[in-house]
């Protein structure tokens, strides 16, 4: 990761206790307000005290990717949540979302069913004592808290009004389906999230896990004046490619949607922290990676590893890189336990693989039925 002028992350890295504030008041470094929502800000070079400060990464806090047709501008990696509240506290939560925005990131994914809406409320708590909001993309999900399951008008109306609520903000940039609901009709759906986009509490649409089929079904409704799904987020990674590829990605190229690919560490897999199944023994969350335990894993991660080792950084930062070099992928959404996991996915958007690297990677990775044993 290089810094230029602004010095090196073994810096930062050996302060991580400080704030964002701390930091910034040592380079000299504050940014005004955003032009625009989502955008980068220009510096400036006074320091009101009590002030939570901008991105001072300024390099990377111009990397921004458009998502399908809208307006958003996010950076090129999101910020999981689902931990929260799960394996992660209230204060390392709080460190975590500090350290993604510190460091130029300012695209955060959540979901109402995440931790049972404490992961919500975490980043709710997050915004209004930073006074971030207006500064990050907030993308969540509805249609699986027990509360408001499924994908009917009334659930998707009353599911978002929660939403709002734990994460103390009255409008969301990115709402997503979380999950196909088969028996509502699309229409439907689509027309509730009308209603939210018409109201302001929602500015666009994505699905999640939505077959290539339904999303072309959204497509033709679309069409006829409800709402398109500008964002699909789908299951994608070195580990996990044919699903994603022979079908949701044909629908991706044809509409122009942002994927924005979830597990894209194979549930840690690809760190190359997983050697064994007894690895994940204490983590619910990392026992997961078991799944990829198997020779062909091995031979993934292999390559993985080969290449890390030639750019001299953490594989999980090669296998963000190759998601990275794919067409209409947007941002992997990251989960993150600890700082260094923040580095290593802030670091993936600096890396540029060769072109025999990634013919590598995608020659080992390559789906054979006869391979994954």
């Amino acid at each position: 990761m290089i810094w230029g002028a602004q010095g090196s992350l073994s810096k930062l890295t050996a302060t991580s206790k400080n704030t964002a504030s701390t930091v910034a008041r040592t380079l000299g470094i504050v940014p005004a307000a955003h032009p625009a929502h989502g955008e980068a800000a220009t510096p400036s070079a006074q320091l009101p005290e009590n002030t939570y400060t901008e991105p001072i990464t300024l390099a990377r806090a111009g990397v921004r990717r458009p998502v399908g047709h809208s307006d958003l501008r996010v950076f090129p990696v999101a910020l999981g949540t689902s931990v929260f509240g799960w394996t992660v506290d209230r204060q390392t939560s709080m460190s975590i979302l500090d350290r993604f925005f510190l460091l130029g990131g300012n695209f955060i994914d959540t979901a109402d069913n995440y931790a049972s809406g404490q992961s919500e409320m975490m980043i709710g708590n997050w915004l209004r004592t930073r006074g971030s909001r207006d500064r990050v993309v907030l993308a969540t999900k509805v249609g699986q808290s027990v509360d408001n399951p499924g994908l009917k008008r009334r659930g998707i109306l009353a599911a978002v009004e929660a939403s709002l609520e734990r994460l103390q903000t009255d409008y969301i940039d990115l709402l997503y389906f979380h999950f196909d609901d088969p028996f509502v009709p699309l229409e439907d759906s689509l027309a509730a999230a009308h209603e939210l986009i018409e109201s302001g509490k929602v500015r666009y649409l994505g699905a999640s896990n939505y077959s290539g089929s339904r999303l072309m079904e959204a497509r033709v409704l679309s069409a006829n004046g409800l709402p398109r799904f500008e964002a699909i987020q789908e299951h994608y990674n070195l580990m996990h490619r044919k699903e994603y590829e022979t079908d949701a990605a044909l629908a991706a190229g044809a509409q122009q949607l942002g994927v924005i690919p979830h597990f894209p560490l194979a549930h840690g897999f690809l760190g190359g922290e997983y050697r064994s199944r007894a690895d994940g023994v204490g983590n619910a969350r990392r026992m997961r990676a078991g799944q990829h335990i198997t020779r062909h894993g091995f031979r993934v991660l292999a390559v993985v590893e080969r290449v890390a080792h030639e750019h001299g950084v953490s594989p999980a930062t090669v296998a963000l890189a190759w998601l990275l070099s794919k067409q209409n992928i947007v941002a992997p959404v990251v989960s993150a336990d600890t700082l260094a996991h923040v580095d290593d996915m802030i670091s993936s958007t600096d890396l540029r693989l060769t072109e025999q690297q990634l013919n590598d990677l995608d020659r080992v990775s390559a789906y054979s039925a006869r391979r994954h044993a």
